[in-house]
Parts: C-alpha cells; sequence; structure tokens
C-alpha cells in the first residue's frame, strides 16, 4: 500500500529530533586502530634530546678516566724493571788429570750427584810410586853426600892445622940458618936447602886453605850447616814432595758438591794426558740468575735491591738480590764483536748482564744451569719519587 506524503501547509510544519543512531562494531574498532598513531608523535621527538646529551657525556668521560687512570699508573710505575731474558746459572768445573796415566777404575756414572772429596776415577799409582821411591833414595843420597862434604871439611881443618904447624918448623929453622949466614959461621949456600923447605911449607898452607874454602863452599857456605838445610838436601826433599803429589792425583775426587755429566767416555785401561778434560761437574751450591736488562733499564738497578725470580720449569717465586751490574754489555764479549762504524748502521738497544744471587735453599738445589727465568727488580722509586727527587 502506497502511503503518499501531503506537503505540509504553510504554518503546520513541526520539527522532529530524531535519536542518534548507534556506531556498528566496525566503525568503532576503526578509530581504536588509529587513536595510537597521533599521540605518540611528542615522544618521539624527545628521545633524540636524551641520546644526544648521554653520547656527549660518554664522549667526555671515557677519555677523561682514560687519562686520569693512565697517568696514574705512569706516575706509580717504574718501581720494577721486569725482563724475561734470563738464565739459570752455576760454576761447571771442567774435570782433568794433572797427570798421565791409564784409567784404572770409575767411581761414578752419569748425572750423579756427588760430594766435595768423593772419588771420581782412579789412575794406575803403579808408575807413580815407583818414582817416589826413588825420590826417596835420592833424598838419602843427598843426605849422605852432605855428611861426606863434613868429613871432607874436618880433613881439610886438620890439613891446613898440619900445613901451618911444618911452616912454623921450617920458618925456625930458616931463622937459624939465616943468623949463621949473617954471623959469618955459615956460607950463604947453606941457606937454600932451608929457604926451599921453607917455600914448600907456604905453598902447603895455601893449599890447605884452599881445601877448607872449597869444602865449606861445598856445605853452602856455612861449615855447621844442619844436613837438612843443606840446598842439595832441600831439591832432593822437593823431589819427593812433587812425587808423592803425583802419588796422590791418581785418585780424582769431586773438588765440589754437584753432578758429574759427560762421564760416558770415560773408561777402563783408557789412557789420559795430563791436563785433559775428561768429564764436568755441575755445582749446585752458589746458584745465581743472568738477567739480561735493557740498556734504558738501568738507571735505577744498584747492587743490594731485592729481585724476584720466577722459573719456567717450576711454580712459585724465588727472592733474591742483585748482586753485581756486568762491566759491559753482551757483544762486548763475543768472538766478534759488531763493528757498527759502517754507513748502514742501524741503533738497536743493547742488552747488559746484571747477576741475580739466589740463597741455597732446597728450591734452588733444583734448578739446572741454562733454566730459563723471569727476573723482577724492585728499585724502590717509582716515576713520581723521581719527579720529586726522592
Amino acid at each position: 500500500m502506497n502511503a503518499r506524503a501531503n506537503e505540509p501547509k504553510s504554518g503546520e510544519a513541526t520539527v522532529v529530533s530524531m535519536p542518534r543512531a548507534e556506531k556498528s562494531p566496525v566503525q568503532s574498532e576503526a578509530p581504536a586502530q588509529q587513536q595510537p598513531t597521533t599521540p605518540p608523535a611528542a615522544p618521539v621527538e624527545a628521545a633524540p634530546k636524551k641520546k644526544g646529551s648521554r653520547r656527549l657525556v660518554l664522549m667526555i668521560a671515557v677519555p677523561l678516566v682514560l687519562v686520569l687512570g693512565g697517568g696514574y699508573f705512569w706516575l706509580n710505575g717504574g718501581r720494577y724493571q721486569d725482563t724475561d731474558n734470563a738464565y739459570v746459572q752455576q760454576a761447571k768445573v771442567s774435570l782433568s788429570a794433572d797427570i798421565a796415566g791409564r784409567v784404572a777404575s770409575v767411581k761414578v756414572g752419569e748425572n750423579q750427584l756427588v760430594k766435595a772429596g768423593d772419588v771420581l776415577f782412579t789412575i794406575d799409582p803403579e808408575p807413580y810410586r815407583i818414582a817416589l821411591d826413588q825420590a826417596n833414595a835420592a833424598l838419602a843420597t843427598a843426605r849422605v853426600n852432605v855428611e861426606q862434604m863434613k868429613v871432607s871439611y874436618g880433613t881439610a881443618e886438620a890439613q891446613l892445622a898440619a900445613s901451618e904447624a911444618t911452616l912454623t918448623i921450617r920458618q925456625a929453622a930458616f931463622d937459624r940458618q939465616n943468623a949463621l949466614v949473617q954471623q959469618g959461621v955459615n956460607s950463604n949456600s947453606t941457606l937454600d936447602d932451608v929457604k926451599l923447605n921453607l917455600q914448600e911449607a907456604q905453598t902447603a898452607v895455601d893449599l890447605a886453605h884452599q881445601q877448607v874454602a872449597a869444602a865449606v863452599a861445598a856445605l853452602g857456605g856455612k861449615a855447621d850447616i844442619a844436613t837438612d838445610d843443606h840446598p842439595a838436601v832441600l831439591s832432593a826433599k822437593a823431589a819427593v814432595e812433587v812425587a808423592e803429589r803425583n802419588l796422590s792425583k791418581t785418585t780424582v775426587v769431586a773438588p765440589a758438591d754437584g753432578i758429574v755429566a759427560n762421564v760416558a767416555n770415560l773408561n777402563v785401561g783408557q789412557f789420559i794426558a795430563t791436563g785433559t778434560t775428561i768429564a764436568s761437574l755441575v755445582e749446585t751450591h752458589g746458584t745465581w740468575i743472568e738477567a739480561n736488562f735493557k740498556e734504558t733499564q738501568l738507571t735505577a738497578i744498584r747492587d743490594g735491591q731485592p729481585a724476584d725470580v720466577t722459573i719456567d720449569a717450576f711454580p712459585g717465586v724465588l727472592h733474591g738480590t742483585v748482586e753485581s751490574l756486568g762491566a759491559a754489555t753482551g757483544s762486548e764479549f763475543s768472538l766478534i764483536p759488531a763493528q757498527n762504524a759502517t754507513g748502514n748502521w742501524v741503533k738497536v738497544v743493547q742488552r747488559v748482564p746484571v747477576r741475580i744471587k739466589l740463597p741455597d735453599s732446597a728450591e734452588a738445589t733444583l734448578l739446572k744451569t741454562g733454566m730459563s727465568a723471569a727476573v723482577s727488580v724492585d728499585t724502590g722509586h717509582s716515576q713520581l719519587d723521581k719527579m720529586l727527587g726522592k
């Protein structure tokens, strides 16, 4: 049925308020999704300001902290001088025989620990025992010869006395004959025999004096010299001492406590010459460290300063003291020293050996010569102390 709306007449029109239509779910969700897009605009503009200020603070603070920290460590540094160019050192003794001969026995083995005075090996002593007997016989002969010289001196003295007595008699006989001749009782010819006898007596006295002088000279210029003080006896006694020493040297002993090495080629029956090195002894006492410091590190290092030593082969720290500084750099003692007077010279920092003394201890006895070590010397003065003149 069609309804037709009649137009209202003039004066009859009325205003009707219509109710607001409810929003559909689709319309209500659309504004909710679009709503976050507009409010975040303000925070997005504030974030770059905070981030930029924080970055500025870091750019200033971090270098400042680094500079202050580095300056602090630099001012308080320099007290300890370190080097890892260091090695354990022990005295090495070359063992040799003072005499020649054949090896009679070997008492030690390779790398054996020995004490001072322990027998290492022996040399056949028989030839030197015979030489000692000969020296003793020569000494006895020298003493007999001195006694004979004393007897000869006594004989010469007696001969001199007899000659002087004969001279006295001959002189008296000559005087009597000469008096008779002067009185005219006898002729001059009677004096010839008497005068000849007097001259012979005088000659005999002179010869006797020479024999006495020779006897005294044979006794070393001293007639009453003791037999053992005579030069011939002293020489014979020295020969005996040499023979005794050679005989004692047939037994070779360790000169100090240590470890014997390089004795593998020493065999019984082997002939060795005098002074030939046949083994080596590494002493286990008196161990030291040879630390090679750069020449730029030696300014504050002095004798007596404490030093800490670390051995690569063993844990822990050994405490020593600086005993001495080297007399020259290591290159000065090389077989062929470097020649720096050349056109292509390049400056190289040299190293000077510093001797670090280690006390005798159980740990020190475990060290082996040549081991690597690291050394730190306490100079007692930092960079700040040096700047302040302390």
